[in-house]
């Protein structure tokens, strides 16, 4: 406890090794990382274990004679590494699923950059309803799975440079990408180290976070980190979401093998999933709704057949999806009766179309 706040403390971590990544060296050690999408704790990983007497490994692409590169783009100092290791191609991946992307790094050619429209899907319901939350000029984090299609939305829907998309791995502004890209944006505006990004989110910096929904219960909290025996981890997600301004849970009402789909301006269930995601108690807490509440934070919970907000001791259900019945397809799916907004109304039918939604934001 200091100064009458709880804080959690974290002991030192005890390092021998890192084992580390730029694009250039010179020969007395000095990193530049030129062609990297991300920068991330690297020279504080590099200074720690220094400090303590271990060893710093630093793998890049070349090497290059001392004195040749520009101080200013050194982001691990030759004082903190050992030794070297040369590697290409496949070896030296950008990403996990690409070897080099320049427009992660802001140097591929942004007027031929293709717009890719993706299918009409569940995925895709639930993304589009969330981007309609989207604010202009607002600092938005995405996180992983079907928040990252709130950025595909966002593109097709050509809004993507009214607000300032932020990953939390240090890239901000462009496109965030998706899949075993994810943490790199395409055409950011500036990359930071990740320690410096969380130090913004913990500060309270982010307007709007969208995230993923594993499981929420009947006071709000949501599970994210374990389940059963499997330990999935929280990741940032508590700094994340305890931090940002508004909060946007958005995930599939159900898990499991499921058939569902859009036709003629409606969600069609042909097959339900089996696993209940709205239960009584959530197994773990990874996010506080009570602290929520004493925080006056704004929070939604967004799948492909209703919405819901965070209310005084529940959830609120406030939005459905036409072609849903209220009873069937929602309530008798929950482990708890939320409460019923005597506003609820049907979620807007732009969503449920292939075309754009020509999405304006406000």
């Amino acid at each position: 406890n200091i100064n009458d706040v709880e804080n959690l403390l974290y002991k030192k971590l005890d390092a021998n090794i890192a084992i580390l990544r730029g694009t250039t060296a010179d020969t007395h050690g000095n990193i530049t990382m030129e062609d990297e999408c991300l920068i991330l704790e690297n020279l504080a990983a590099a200074q720690l274990v220094h400090n303590q007497g271990g060893k710093v490994i630093v793998q890049v692409k070349r090497i290059v004679p001392k004195g040749s590169l520009d101080p200013l783009q050194v982001k691990i100092p030759g004082i903190f590494v050992d030794a070297l290791v040369v590697a290409d191609g496949e070896a030296h991946m950008q990403t996990f699923a690409e070897a080099m992307n320049e427009n992660y790094v802001g140097r591929g050619e942004k007027g031929i950059r293709e717009r890719k429209i993706r299918p009409l899907d569940v995925k895709k319901v639930i993304a589009r309803r969330a981007a309609m939350e989207l604010k202009k000029n607002a600092i938005v984090n995405y996180g992983i799975g079907i928040p990252e299609i709130i950025a595909q939305v966002a593109d097709e829907e050509n809004v993507t440079q009214e607000l300032i998309a932020t990953v939390e791995p240090g890239a901000i502004g462009g496109s965030p990408a998706g899949g075993l890209s994810f943490g790199a944006s395409a055409f950011p505006e500036a990359i930071i180290t990740q320690d410096q990004m969380f130090d913004f989110y913990d500060g309270g910096g982010l307007d709007q976070a969208f995230l993923g929904l594993a499981e929420t219960d009947a006071k709000g909290d949501l599970n994210v980190s374990k389940f059963g025996v499997k330990i999935a981890g929280c990741g940032g997600f508590i700094n994340i979401t305890q931090n940002a301004k508004h909060v946007f849970f958005c995930g599939s009402f159900t898990a499991g093998d499921s058939d569902i789909i859009v036709e003629e301006g409606k969600l069609i269930i042909r097959r339900d999933g089996q696993i209940k995601k709205f239960i009584k108690h959530v197994q773990q807490i990874t996010f506080s709704s009570d602290t929520a509440r004493k925080n006056h934070k704004p929070v939604l919970y967004i799948t492909e057949r209703a919405v819901f907000r965070l209310a005084a001791e529940t959830i609120e259900l406030i939005e459905i999806a036409p072609g849903i019945d209220l009873q069937h397809d929602i309530l008798d799916k929950m482990e708890f009766r939320p409460t019923i907004s005597p506003a609820l109304k049907e979620m807007d039918k732009r969503i449920f179309s292939e075309a754009l939604m020509s999405l304006s934001l406000k």
